[in-house]
């Protein structure tokens, strides 16, 4: 009788270990494949332009380091994949507090670079916690956003979402991080706006948001009262009069759109696109990437990325839409819309029609932290899509 148990014992694990074998290929049959093409063809012209665009730094090309962050990236992404969304859900506080607590930590002893606190050491390599904190954000405020949501949608849910989300934004803000701070703040309005906030609360929130940029600009400095530096003031109003101090103030911004209107329909080249070789255009492997790549590769060059953006855009629209429940919608649509927003902003600053913020171009922009950030984010989203009740051509 022994035997006889054993043996229905080995059986039963034989059928357990084969069901979930089946259900994993189950899910890895739910991915994306359009998706996840254009994800990879994105970051592989993104290392094509980075090579372009760093031949000639006095660091030599940066295809190798940026290579490295996309193979630790892909690692993350595999990870993301094999978690269910739903344990955020159950962990949105603990992922909240932590997040907080990185942030605190990152401001106490974090590495001070150009007068910001923005990175902490680790061995080799320095990461910005920030970045992950955009997914890490979205994870969280979307929990808290069902947990509130079985009360009704009223304006103490969106007031106590918004406070909320103030503070990681402040502490951000406080690194000084102004771009990565709008993109928190632009994920909080995406969190409110798929979670089904009234318009009438989401025109309120939005109208106070935009009396604060005000008082910040404008208003306070007036009255004698600097909440920013003079620097990041200029840096967030120069576009709107780009040649009040080409040498000075406005000096990034001038050699960009420079740089853009010299890229024509094909391009220059990677040996006579003059201000990215010789080194006009700062920061043109970073802040500047798009403008660095459109001198290079002209219209056409760009095209090619911003319709990869597309597509990726709306391949995720598509999961938003076949969610399962209100936390994966919420938290793939916050994705998108970020992803979207951060695209938006990099290029418009390129070519002067929004302000300086250092927003990174996805997949693009030499930062480790950000590339890492967006195969996590992608990594999530794609683990939505592959649990969702429907499925989506």
């Amino acid at each position: 009788m022994a035997i006889d148990i054993e043996a229905v014992d080995g059986r039963s694990r034989g059928l357990r270990r084969r069901q979930e074998a089946v259900g994993a290929a189950g899910l890895v049959r739910r991915l994306d494949w359009l998706l996840l093409g254009a994800m990879f063809a994105t970051c592989g012209y993104g290392l094509l332009a980075i090579n372009g665009i760093t031949r000639h730094d006095a660091s030599g090309s940066a295809l190798s380091r940026q290579a490295t962050y996309s193979v630790v990236g892909l690692v993350v992404f595999v990870v993301a994949l094999a978690i269910d969304p739903d344990r955020y859900r159950r962990l949105h506080r603990p992922i909240y507090l932590g997040t907080l607590g990185v942030m605190l930590l990152v401001l106490a002893a974090g590495a001070a670079t150009r007068g910001s606190k923005r990175w902490i050491g680790a061995g080799a390599f320095t990461l910005q916690p920030s970045e992950f904190g955009k997914v890490v954000f979205v994870l969280a405020l979307a929990g808290f956003l069902v947990q509130r949501s079985r009360d009704g949608n009223g304006f103490r849910t969106s007031l106590t979402l918004a406070a909320y989300g103030l503070a990681p934004i402040a502490l951000v803000f406080l690194q000084p991080d102004i771009g990565t701070a709008l993109v928190y703040t632009a994920a909080l309005a995406a969190v409110l706006f798929v979670g089904g906030i009234r318009w009438s609360q989401l025109s309120i929130l939005a109208a106070v948001a935009v009396a604060v940029a005000l008082a910040v600009l404008w208003l306070l400095p007036a009255a004698g009262f600097n909440v920013l530096k003079p620097y990041q003031t200029a840096r967030l109003t120069g576009f709107t009069h780009p040649s009040s101090d080409p040498s000075g103030a406005t000096y990034n911004l001038t050699q960009s759109i420079t740089a853009v209107g010299a890229g024509g329909l094909r391009g220059r080249g990677v040996q006579n696109a003059t201000q990215t070789r010789l080194d006009y255009l700062p920061e043109h492997a970073t802040d500047f990437a798009f403008a660095s790549l459109a001198e290079q590769r002209g219209f056409f060059g760009v095209s090619v990325l911003l319709l990869l953006y597309l597509l990726i855009v709306w391949r995720g629209l598509k999961i938003v839409a076949g969610a399962r429940d209100l936390y994966c919608a919420t938290v793939a649509g916050a994705i998108v819309f970020m992803f979207l927003f951060q695209v938006f902003v990099n290029c418009a600053m390129a070519m002067g029609i929004a302000p300086i913020t250092g927003i990174p171009l996805p997949f693009v922009s030499v930062a480790g932290s950000s590339l890492v950030t967006n195969f996590l984010a992608f990594g999530v989203l794609q683990a939505i899509n592959m649990r969702s009740r429907r499925r989506y051509a």
